[in-house]
């Protein structure tokens, strides 16, 4: 049974900075990455790596976000710096592994002045 528990969520000002955590287990993981999706809006992806370490950006985040992997851990972090508004949205865990793709339960990222 795959589990992805995510944590790090929460109210920031623009400008300001979060680190989101995903800790997976269940499974062997190849890829782990963030999705997010603001109201309205479809899920996007914002970041990817591999277990090789092979990072993917989504082009409004590079430069201001950082992913992340302890394989040790089966962990997934991504530190969001210089937050925007339209930045706000709930980002998602995804995992790939043997078994499929798993998804967490989401966790809110608010940018408010």
């Amino acid at each position: 049974q795959v589990q992805l528990v995510e944590s790090g969520g929460g109210l920031v000002q623009p400008g300001g900075s979060l680190r989101l955590s995903c800790a997976a287990s269940g499974d062997i993981f190849s890829t782990l990455g963030w999705y997010r999706q603001a109201p309205g809006k479809q899920r996007e992806l914002v970041a990817t790596i591999t277990s090789g370490g092979t990072k993917n950006y989504e082009d409004s985040v590079k430069g201001r976000f950082t992913i992340s992997r302890d394989n040790a851990k089966n962990t997934v972090y991504l530190q969001m710096n210089s937050l925007k508004p339209e930045d706000t949205a709930v980002y998602y865990c995804n995992a790939r592994g043997w078994g499929g793709e798993s998804w967490g339960q989401g966790t809110q990222v608010t940018v408010s002045s």
